[in-house]
């Protein structure tokens, strides 16, 4: 359990740092959980930024789980650029990043980070189908 738990919160942590290549690499990268590796790396696009836009908008609360990683399922990181003010009544901060949690057999949320690089999973109403299109990615 303490394995997987560390293991977790590295891949946390790996999907949020940056370095000074990752600055200037505004790609959206892909991530197998099981594999544990990126899978697919995508230009990110305005019409990818406007579909994520669009689910923090539809935030409708926070995830409560005990541990919000899955074991299964894909995380898709995606920058922001412009950064999204996001103001709702668990946060409020501007984000440059989100990244889509693809549990398997479980509904989709989004993991944000506030300016203290704190997490925040939350839930939120709407389809992920259009995003996956434009990713040309598949479940």
């Amino acid at each position: 359990m303490f394995k997987t738990t560390l293991s977790l919160f590295l891949l946390i942590f790996i999907l949020i740092s940056t370095t000074v290549t990752a600055q200037t690499d505004k790609n959206i990268f892909i991530f197998n959980i099981e594999k544990d590796e990126i899978i697919k790396t995508v230009p990110t696009s305005s019409l990818v930024q406007k579909e994520i836009e669009n689910y923090i908008v539809e935030i409708n609360n926070v995830v409560r789980k005990f541990n919000p990683i899955p074991e299964k399922g894909y995380m898709i990181k995606i920058p922001l650029e412009p950064s999204i003010q996001i103001e709702n009544k668990w946060m409020n901060a501007l984000v440059d990043e989100a990244v889509l949690v693809i549990p398997e057999g479980e509904d989709p949320y989004l993991l944000i980070f506030n300016d203290e690089n704190n997490p925040f999973f939350f839930t939120f109403e709407g389809k992920i189908d259009e995003l996956l299109k434009l990713l040309n990615f598949s479940l």
